[in-house]
């Protein structure tokens, strides 16, 4: 197999993320001194400045770690909810079958900052000033515009300049070309606002990190957001609609340290979180596979293809009908990963590739999954160039544009010397989801479009709910010792991509870079959690570094092939592993995912 670049070795220190400053801002915090945890906060709020079109401040972040001082996997639910007056009711009565994919409507408490001053609160030991300094580095000098994010922030421009103004003076200065050195100062100077509030609460170092929480949750921050969300801003229903947030919402939230949901798969026990994301779907698919003798299988064949796909749409079925907030629903998770259920829903797997959609059934749970066909939304598809005929456009068609061009997530894993080990995928308040508020130089999460408007669905928009969302890092214990820390973004994808590299390394004793230098393949056989929430029956997208014989044998069962070239899905795997001393990285050749460690 062509490798991309070497397997990370060392005792000291890994970290891999999907930015390499990002890598070296964490891999910094290890090296004055900091832990895991500390170095996840400094990687994940470089993140939001370096990858604005994927995620930002204003965003959402679920943490898994292994802590060595607790001796146990912890979850920490940095996701936001709904507001307090929101409803399905409310939203139907304004003529919407759908929640909005942008603008103020789907807005949700921002709750990625609170899971780091939660995580640098109760498992870090270095100060609030200490983990921002690179983000504020970084946003107050500049970093350089990768391709993708220049391409976005010049096909939004003429939108954001006429629709959302707060956002082009925050993102849209200069030119816009790839390798342009781009600052944004105004989020630099929120960062440090936050510092000088943290230090006046005196040098005490949990009392610097609650007082730079309640800067954000119930100081300025949530006055500025309060203050915007009164404010109507065009969204994709084609209309300016005011927000429901405020800033009682934001004051009352608090994230969260949760038990992990967990499945064991051979020697290898896997954690994720609860069905208030997506994450339990890979402990599903598992739970589908230990029938089948994956081990056996080609990794490069079609079998090997064919049966996890197929898997992959039974468990991704269920989550449409079954998932939801815990808190507000009871979701049958011991049910969905039992043996006879798996069993029976493992029958349904056959040599041809199905075109239905299929979740189990459970008496007293679940509920009916909305269908809308690609392209049955009348919706302006990316292929149209608004950057190539902006003057033309009518603002439907813009609206559209903006809202299919969401963004995706980012992800890190780190494990340091001590044996602490955390994974997350920090998503949310993406520079095309919602206006810049005024003055503090980012957006807010729009993830409540992930909400549905019936009321009897389990993940039906409700005030004070989480959405279910995509974000699903991953931890693994072999033989009851952490071992694995792994995720992705990718939306829907996180969780076909999470599971390939796991088996590819656990099943085939590849290596953790070669696990993710491995040809891709996913899987569009589901509503898109994101607006306008169509799906696509059949489809195989697939990268072309597969045997072609594997290619024709999928073809022939009967899967609607995308063919892609090599590297080139959107696939951002990272990986770190701890084995005694030796600690181990490796990160996708795809996007500008970097490992560094010694």
């Amino acid at each position: 197999m062509i490798q991309s670049r070497p397997e990370l070795v060392g005792t000291f220190g890994m970290v891999t993320t999907t930015h390499w400053q990002a890598s070296a801002a964490g891999m910094a915090m290890l090296e004055r001194g900091g832990n895991a945890f500390d170095a996840a906060v400094a990687a994940g709020c470089v993140l939001h400045v370096v990858e604005p079109d994927q995620n930002g401040p204003g965003g959402d972040v679920p943490l898994i770690l292994w802590s060595e001082k607790r001796s146990r996997v912890d979850v920490i639910c940095g996701q936001g909810v709904a507001p307090s007056t929101i409803s399905g009711e409310a939203l139907r009565n304004m003529g919407l079958d759908i929640m909005p994919g942008t603008g103020h409507l789907p807005v949700v408490v921002p709750g990625s900052f609170g899971a780091w001053m939660l995580l640098l609160r109760d498992y870090g030991c270095l100060t609030v000033r200490e983990v921002l300094e690179p983000a504020i580095a970084i946003a107050r000098d500049g970093f350089l515009l990768t391709p993708t994010v220049a391409s976005v922030l010049r096909q939004a421009r003429p939108f954001m300049e006429e629709f959302w103004p707060t956002s082009a003076e925050a993102y849209c200065d200069g030119t816009l070309e790839a390798g342009d050195l781009h600052r944004l100062p105004m989020q630099a100077r929120t960062w440090e606002r936050i510092i000088e509030e943290a230090e006046a609460a005196g040098g005490d170092r949990e009392a610097q990190v609650e007082a730079a929480r309640k800067a954000w949750y119930e100081g300025f921050v949530a006055e500025a957001i309060d203050r915007f969300m009164r404010e109507p801003v065009m969204d994709s229903s084609g209309e300016a609609h005011a927000g429901f947030l405020t800033g009682d919402d934001l004051a009352r939230w608090r994230a969260t340290v949760e038990d992990p949901v967990t499945l064991d798969y051979g020697d290898y026990t896997v954690c994720k979180a609860g069905p208030w994301s997506q994450a339990p779907v890979l402990l599903q698919q598992l739970a589908l596979l230990k029938g089948f003798d994956v081990a056996a299988m080609d990794a490069s064949g079609p079998e090997f293809v064919h049966v996890i796909q197929e898997c992959a749409k039974l468990a991704l079925a269920d989550r449409e009908a079954f998932y939801g907030d815990p808190r507000f629903v009871d979701v049958p998770l011991e049910r969905l990963l039992s043996e006879d259920y798996c069993a029976s829903r493992r029958q349904l797997v056959e040599e041809a590739a199905s075109l239905e959609m299929r979740p189990g059934t459970i008496d007293g749970y679940g509920g009916a999954i909305t269908l809308r066909a690609l392209g049955s939304t009348n919706i302006a598809h990316a292929s149209t160039s608004p950057e190539s005929s902006a003057g033309s456009k009518p603002w439907r068609t813009w609206s559209e544009f903006v809202a299919r061009r969401h963004g995706d997530t980012c992800h890190f894993d780190v494990i340091d010397r001590h044996g602490n080990m955390i994974s997350g995928t920090p998503s949310g308040g993406w520079l095309t989801g919602s206006p810049v508020v005024p003055g503090l130089g980012f957006p807010v999460s729009v993830r409540g479009q992930m909400f549905w408007l019936d009321d009897a669905h389990p993940n039906a928009l409700q005030p004070g709910k989480r959405p279910r969302t995509t974000l699903t890092p991953t931890l693994a214990l072999h033989r009851g010792e952490p071992r694995l820390v792994f995720g992705t973004p990718g939306g829907d994808h996180q969780d076909q991509w999470s599971l390939h590299a796991f088996l590819r390394h656990v099943d085939h004793g590849m290596t953790l870079q070669e696990s993710l230098d491995a040809p891709s393949f996913y899987t569009d056989h589901m509503p898109s959690s994101f607006y306008p929430r169509e799906w696509m029956p059949g489809h195989l997208a697939i990268e072309d570094h597969f045997p072609r014989s594997t290619l024709d044998d999928l073809d022939r069962r009967g899967h609607d092939l995308r063919i892609y070239p090599r590297w080139s899905h959107y696939n951002s795997m990272t990986m770190a592993s701890k084995e005694g001393r030796v600690l181990r990285a490796a990160a996708s050749p795809r996007r500008q995912c970097y490992a560094v460690g010694r």
